[in-house]
């Protein structure tokens, strides 16, 4: 895949790079590793002051890295402004909170002493440069919510990120620039995904991270394995949405609405299957579908615009195809299905709900990137949780319900990293996110977060 800017709203290619050779990635590596042995003995004064100032850039910049991004993937800008706020935000909060939560633990009196200790605490340490491959869907957040946490803590950053996105890429290389760090702490590695494998095999990177599709984690976590390095994963997701008969459903299906479509449907933790109590399906289904298709589809530099277009042509015909395979199996159209009239450029597709769907159509299982709603119904809260556990993902779920028992054993059995009630799933700094099952491993965000690339580091004294 070429490294370039290409307007998915109209097809166009507007800019391309050249891929780092393997000089151009040594010299990357070789100033990381130097970075990192300075880097990473300044204190969490210093590193709080970086990224603040990296904060306040940022936050002027606005409008413009907004522009970039709805430009390369297409997202609406007003969601693309919205994103740049949301990590002006993280970065206050780990800037403000970093030096809390890696803060020096102390064991108990009794369990120090019970060691043969005099004095005995656990002291979090950085690893090293850390290997960020990143996805386009959210190109400036996802990278902040790992780059944020990770200088904090004293390491640096190698931002691999998809080859679709390399403007926003090189534009957070030179944020960190402009801010004042040092040479080499956050650098952008322009390379296809073939020269991973090499780089993370370096034994100047310590480890990974990686946000993307479930073939490009296990590709990851086996190189790294291999090398016994640390990774963290956050991959697909198939996330229910349970509504059940004591729900708001007015306020559930409006949610319901900007949970499938959110940008363009193109998120790991969109809500993706609408599992219905049959009491409440009928009403349900006639208030979300007509959510859906009054949404407006168009350019996404209109501020009118609630779905851009999908970021890929074959992003597009991929969903194209497990719809035609729903209905050609006998799921029915209740909206959408098609590309929309009058926008014959650009890789536009409809807000899309389909009915009837059954265990054997791929769209039960595969998730659905672009904004097409699974709906299904069911009889009780048995077969809601059954339901919502059939997937091979468990990133996240939403529940809707205002019964304390739905409650309780919605929190108890759904598998997924994380339960939200009569909400839409979000992230946010100070909760950890991340998932189970073929969603993923390790935490992302919050102190979770932060010590993920950490050393615990266990140190003993004698009297």
């Amino acid at each position: 895949m070429p490294i370039a800017t290409v307007n998915p709203a109209t097809g166009e290619t507007l800019k391309t790079f050249d891929a780092l050779d393997a000089d151009g990635i040594e010299r990357r590596l070789a100033a990381a590793d130097a970075a990192f042995r300075d880097y990473r003995t300044t204190s969490f004064a210093e590193r709080a002051r970086l990224l603040e100032h990296a904060a306040d850039l940022l936050a002027n910049d606005q409008q413009d890295i907004a522009r970039t991004m709805t430009t390369e993937m297409g997202k609406p800008i007003g969601a693309a402004r919205a994103e740049a706020a949301k990590c002006v935000k993280a970065m206050r909060w780990y800037a403000a909170n970093a030096e809390r939560l890696l803060a020096d633990e102390h064991p108990p009196d009794a369990d120090v002493r019970d060691a043969g200790a005099a004095t005995a605490r656990v002291h979090y340490r950085p690893l090293g440069p850390v290997l960020a491959v990143m996805p386009w869907n959210f190109p400036l957040w996802q990278v902040i919510r790992f780059a944020a946490p990770a200088l904090m803590a004293g390491n640096v950053g190698l931002l691999k990120h998809a080859s679709n996105v390399p403007q926003t890429a090189l534009y957070l290389q030179d944020l960190f620039r402009r801010a004042g760090y040092p040479d080499g702490c956050f650098q952008t590695l322009l390379i296809g995904s073939g020269a991973v494998e090499g780089v993370l095999r370096d034994r100047r990177v310590a480890a990974a991270t990686l946000t993307g599709s479930e073939p490009a984690g296990r590709s990851v976590a086996a190189i790294a394995g291999d090398e016994i390095k640390k990774t963290v994963l956050e991959l697909g997701g198939s996330d229910p949405y349970v509504v059940m008969p004591s729900a708001d459903l007015d306020r559930a299906a409006a949610v319901a609405v900007t949970a499938r479509a959110q940008n363009n449907g193109q998120s790991c933790i969109a809500a993706k299957r609408f599992i219905v109590h049959t009491d409440v399906y009928d009403a349900f289904a006639e208030r979300f579908t007509a959510g859906m298709a009054a949404l407006t589809v168009g350019d996404p530099m209109d501020e009118s615009t609630d779905v851009g277009p999908l970021a890929s042509e074959q992003g597009r015909s991929g969903l194209e195809e497990l719809v035609a395979e729903a209905v050609r199996a006998g799921a029915t159209v209740l909206c959408g299905g098609r590309r929309p009239e009058g926008l014959d450029r650009g890789w536009f597709y409809a807000p899309t709900v389909l009915a009837d769907i059954t265990p054997d159509m791929r769209i039960h299982q595969e998730e659905t990137f672009g904004p097409v709603a699974a709906l299904h119904r069911v009889a009780d809260l048995d077969e809601a949780v059954r339901l919502a556990n059939d997937t091979y993902f468990g990133l996240s779920s939403n529940v809707w319900t205002r019964d304390d028992e739905d409650v309780r054993r919605f929190v108890r059995d759904l598998e997924a990293g994380g339960v939200f009630v009569n909400g839409m799933t979000a992230s946010h700094p100070a909760l950890p996110f991340g998932g189970v099952k073929r969603s993923g491993y390790g935490r992302e965000l919050s102190g979770h977060g932060i010590k993920e690339f950490c050393n615990a580091t266990t140190v003993w004294q004698a009297a």
